[in-house]
């Protein structure tokens, strides 16, 4: 059911979500409080600088697990030092929620496929339940199929998703630098976030828009230096989740090296499986 939000003249065709909503609605509400942060950080700010947000990471953490991705992505554009055009917003949202909803149906076919004997280790003609498929032009079907769900659908979902983290990112410097420590509950989130991060870039194939995103993250990092501005709790947190997740993805990588089936699926210098393939692969067909 759409969502009608009278203050933009909107109606927001989205799941009834009372957190997405309330978010969303906070973003039409006109008010001096979103009109007075800028796009730069000065020094004056010291003492408002934004604590650890314990709830917005545990919650975001949590709802990317359970829920397979962000949707308190909103959340996390509203809580952003750095206000974007509200345009920009709006398309951003407005796409991810597209490539999501690509994603899904795409997801759930393939989920589907695989009670039937689909194998994700081997491209789609390659499958033996889709080589039997009469007339034989229902193979372009698949392909057609498998092309919206890992190309389309992961493009539209997670560029908009990296470009927020990054905006999000690029407003978490302080000039104290005594602000520049994460508190222990931030460390402990480290982990699941990095381990969830890992499973997107390796499930999402999209090692190249990660590693962009991740090093345009420490050149910006670099640059702020010189100005004496430093990480605040926020972007150090999600900074280690990113070192975390480059670490972890190098790990699986450097496992799977000499996997000849796995050479043959991900051809090319990029080689990064796919934890279903490798599922499929060598878990499933033990049983």
């Amino acid at each position: 059911m759409g969502q009608s939000f009278p203050q933009a003249g909107l109606t927001w065709p989205y799941n009834s979500d009372a957190g997405m909503i309330a978010t969303w609605s906070s973003f039409t509400q006109p008010g001096p409080a979103k009109e007075c942060r800028h796009s730069s950080v000065k020094a004056d700010e010291a003492a408002s600088t934004a604590p650890f947000h314990l709830d917005l990471w545990f919650y975001f953490t949590l709802q990317n697990w359970v829920l397979d991705f962000g949707r308190p992505i909103a959340m996390l554009i509203e809580r952003s030092p750095r206000t974007l055009p509200r345009s920009m917003i709006y398309v951003s949202i407005i796409t991810f929620v597209m490539g999501a909803s690509i994603h899904l149906v795409g997801d759930s076919v393939n989920h589907r496929l695989l009670f039937s004997g689909y194998q994700h280790h081997l491209s789609v003609r390659e499958n033996p339940i889709i080589k039997n498929l009469k007339p034989e032009t229902l193979i372009d079907s698949f392909e057609l199929l498998y092309y919206y769900d890992e190309y389309l659908g992961h493009s539209m979902w997670y560029v908009p998703f990296f470009l927020i983290l990054f905006m999000y990112f690029s407003g978490c410097f302080t000039p104290t630098k005594a602000q520049s420590s994460a508190p222990g509950a931030a460390l402990l989130l480290v982990v699941p976030s990095g381990l969830y991060y890992w499973y997107l870039v390796t499930e999402g194939q999209i090692f190249i828009l990660f590693i962009f995103t991740f090093f345009a993250m420490l050149a910006l990092v670099l640059h702020q230096k010189r100005k004496r501005l430093f990480l605040d709790s926020n972007g150090l947190f999600l900074f280690c989740s990113f070192a975390l997740t480059l670490l972890l993805v190098a790990l699986w990588v450097a496992w799977l090296w000499n996997d000849p089936v796995l050479r043959k699926k991900y051809p090319g210098v990029i080689y990064v499986p796919e934890p279903w393939a490798f599922y499929t692969l060598h878990v499933s067909s033990r049983h």
